[in-house]
């Protein structure tokens, strides 16, 4: 899991550099195009992030809770899921 970590820790810092980088760019005043293709970079590598997140999420706490055989627990996780994935379809 450290692997994963340290896997997704350096994406956030690449991405980082992604967003002081398109602030260099809109106050160089870079062509509008520019900027936007690189706010879609950005926002694709975030997307990768969450999914790693996410997927680290259910291999631990999700499958702890079910492992636990505790009802209340598992309610829980799965609650977390759902109200997580309802407010990104909105």
């Amino acid at each position: 899991m450290d692997q994963e970590r340290d896997k997704t820790l350096r994406r956030l810092a690449r991405i980082e550099g992604q967003v002081r980088g398109v602030v260099r760019m809109i106050e160089s005043d870079r062509y509008c195009m520019d900027v936007l293709q690189q706010l879609r970079a950005i926002q694709s590598a975030l997307a990768k992030v969450e999914d790693a997140v996410l997927k680290d999420h259910a291999s631990t706490c999700v499958e702890r809770a079910i492992a636990s055989g505790d009802p209340d627990d598992q309610r829980q996780k799965f609650n977390e899921l759902v109200d997580l994935i309802s407010r990104t379809k909105n």
